[in-house]
């Protein structure tokens, strides 16, 4: 099963259709399979007093309610088809996380096939039940979760309709950027031997070698968060990658993909003519007559390994050579 990778616009184009067509382009470009936004009705979302977190405080107005920064981040109706138009156009699936119930509904209607969970909706029963009944494929991040609740997100969807083999579980973290302190990668294996479910990352390091780790260790989904510019004002953009950091991570999973291969343990291709050069045959160290008796004192191992294998001199010790030997000839 190849990794499937988000690249995670997020709210990264500041409101703008043509910033988001921008990160479009170098999604498609990096090669991830899929570049995802986000959906929502800010009144559905959040109330007008709700206070900023602390990290959307420090990249953004202090002074600023949640509502107000989210408000103006919002993507119309209409941008979403252009966008999803621009997705066809590119060749790369274009995603997105609901964060309210219309907003599920809309996406339904919107035609799309995989639905992102996003982390602060785990708890969510009434969305869970609404989404779960779709019988879509899922997505569930599971920042900020026990295993419990976990769970109890996993029963949801599935008695509300969706088939389990349907849903990939995201290990995350909800810090931006996540300290590396914080990551505990492990965990992602424990979600899916506990739950028996695909299992991924998703990553708000700086960075991307915690991508690249968690595909090592089996992750078939990641999901990163990339941007124009880290330094663009935005709550999101400092923990994102830039446009060469994105193509560097997706190559190196590509490579980390083809590096992992079987559990068959075997030469490869590749190494089949090094046998002979590399390994060593049994030959005599120095000159042996016939009749005279094997020992480790005149038998010992060279290259190349064209002859008989070294394993073998226990066969001949203590018996008669057959032949005379010359040094470094052989043993037949």
């Amino acid at each position: 099963m190849r990794v499937f990778i988000i690249a995670e616009a997020g709210i990264n184009h500041n409101g703008s259709i043509s910033i988001a067509k921008k990160l479009i382009d170098i999604a498609a470009k990096a090669g991830a399979d899929a570049v995802k936004f986000q959906t929502f009705n800010t009144e559905n979302l959040v109330t007008k007093n709700a206070k900023k977190a602390k990290y959307q405080k420090k990249n953004g107005d202090k002074k600023e309610t949640q509502f107000d920064m989210l408000k103006k981040l919002e993507l119309s109706p209409q941008m979403h088809k252009v966008l999803l138009s621009y997705c066809r156009k590119k060749n790369i699936l274009f995603l997105s996380s609901p964060f309210d119930l219309q907003s599920i509904n809309f996406l339904k209607n919107l035609g799309l096939k995989i639905f992102k969970i996003p982390s602060g909706e785990i708890t969510n029963l009434p969305y869970l039940k609404k989404l779960g009944k779709l019988n879509k494929k899922i997505i569930l991040s599971t920042g900020m979760s026990n295993m419990n609740e976990i769970k109890d997100a996993l029963n949801i969807l599935v008695k509300s309709g969706t088939k389990k083999n349907n849903i990939t579980v995201l290990h995350a973290n909800t810090e931006y950027p996540t300290p590396m302190r914080d990551v505990n990668l492990r965990s992602m294996l424990s979600i899916g031997k506990a739950f028996n479910v695909n299992f991924g990352y998703s990553d708000h390091t700086l960075g991307s070698e915690v991508s690249v780790a968690a595909v090592a260790l089996g992750a078939k989904c990641i999901e990163k968060h990339f941007t124009l510019n880290c330094k663009m004002k935005g709550p999101d953009h400092r923990a994102s990658l830039e446009p060469k950091e994105l193509t560097k991570m997706i190559h190196a999973i590509r490579n980390i993909e083809i590096a992992l291969g079987s559990r068959v343990k075997r030469p490869s291709k590749s190494e089949t003519a090094n046998i002979k050069i590399v390994r060593k045959s049994l030959v005599a160290s120095r000159n042996i007559k016939k009749g005279e008796i094997f020992t480790e004192q005149n038998l010992t191992a060279k290259r190349p390994g064209s002859g008989l294998s070294p394993f073998k001199i226990i066969k001949f010790l203590g018996k008669r050579s057959l032949k005379n030997y010359k040094k470094d000839q052989q043993i037949k």
